[in-house]
């Protein structure tokens, strides 16, 4: 095997993954909206984040995305946290155990942080369709 096909089978892998976790239309929008120069961030991520680490046996990917969703609010980065709250809901974590990461996270991260993510969180919660 060559690196090149070692680098199209990492990528066809992330690419299954990041499909599972975040949905097939988020993720269609998201490679369809990359211009020339973006398309390396998108293929990198795809590849090594979604195809490498996504893809290791030692956590599960409930964890993995409880895990996202702390680590974005400590990195005040909304955007991508809405799209991982959908991720984690994909991946089985429930309301509550979003809310307990992110009231774990007001005490390490800090108040502001952990405010803007429960409102995020609860935005996009309040527009997914309920699963009982």
């Amino acid at each position: 095997m060559t690196i090149s096909q070692t680098h199209q089978d990492s990528y066809k892998k992330g690419l299954s993954i990041r499909s599972t976790v975040m949905g097939t239309a988020h993720v269609e929008r998201s490679l369809g909206q990359t211009s020339d120069f973006s398309r390396p961030i998108q293929e990198m991520v795809t590849e090594y984040a979604w195809g490498e680490v996504w893809s290791r046996p030692g956590l599960d990917p409930k964890t993995r995305s409880m895990l996202n969703l702390a680590m974005l609010t400590a990195l005040n980065r909304p955007h991508e946290f809405a799209g991982h709250v959908r991720g984690a809901v994909n991946n089985g974590v429930t309301e509550q155990e979003i809310q307990e990461v992110l009231l774990q996270t007001m005490i390490y991260c800090g108040a502001p942080a952990a405010l803007e993510s429960f409102r995020v969180a609860e935005a996009v919660l309040q527009e997914m369709p309920h699963q009982d």
